[in-house]
């Protein structure tokens, strides 16, 4: 795959590259539609469903491929282990404090990092869906949040399927066959009706499950299936 741009990218991201296609590439047969709807320039904040551990990795190459560098919100005790703690947080990766009095620290880097032009990656979801189909399920509003506090900033909905063939809840690791991983950009949203809007409750999951409906149907489109008419609440064990 030929990368659609060549931004500049330091040394940790490219030895993130470097440790990440191999194992893409073992473990994946990679397919993508519509990479070319990413914006070659200027912020944007990528939504996207969260069906396995694996792939962080399958849609940092996605981002990687459509020509811009990768800003995945992680959780911030992963900055504590040693040695990928070390390239993430050299990769300029977003540590997320959950439940913490750091909590509001997530939201203020990643509106600075939209603000100085970067891609920022989220799972809305917040986990891995723990809808017995791997559909998304309801999403948490921070992704609400974040495109509020960059209005100017496009909000890209991107749905994938099939890495949790490979590496399932709970740890089930299945390398053969190798499976077939894809997933679809869909079109940047139109939230212009909410730009002046106040954050309140009823707005935040107004945004968040129109960002989340996106999300969904590029799913569908992968899978060639209607979703389910109840959506997984994720407050549900998984």
């Amino acid at each position: 795959m030929t990368r659609l741009h060549k931004p500049k990218a330091g040394f940790w991201i490219r030895l993130c590259v470097v440790l990440s296609y191999p194992i893409t590439t073992a473990f994946f047969r990679l397919r993508w539609r519509n990479v070319d709807r990413m914006p070659a320039t200027g912020g944007v904040l990528v939504a996207v469903n969260h069906i396995s551990q694996a792939d962080t990795l399958t849609m940092a190459r996605l981002v990687w491929h459509s020509g811009r560098i990768p800003r995945f919100l992680i959780k911030h005790t992963v900055f504590g282990w040693p040695v990928l703690g070390r390239i993430m947080g050299g990769a300029g990766q977003l540590p997320v404090y959950r439940q913490s009095e750091h909590a509001a620290d997530s939201l203020r880097d990643a509106t600075k990092a939209l603000q100085r032009g970067e891609c920022v990656v989220i799972y809305p979801e917040g986990t891995i869906t723990n809808d017995p189909d791997y559909w998304p399920m309801q999403a948490k509003t921070g992704v609400a949040r974040l495109a509020l506090s960059c209005p100017d900033v496009p909000v890209v909905p991107v749905g994938q399927w099939g890495a949790h063939r490979t590496l399932g809840r709970r740890g089930r690791f299945r390398p053969i066959p190798r499976h077939r991983h894809e997933a679809s950009v869909g079109e940047p949203l139109n939230l212009d009706r909410y730009r002046q809007a106040a954050p309140t409750g009823e707005t935040l999951r107004a945004m968040t499950d129109e960002i989340m409906a996106a999300i969904t149907a590029e799913v569908e489109r992968l899978r060639g299936e209607t979703r389910p008419a109840t959506t997984a609440n994720p407050a549900a064990s998984a």
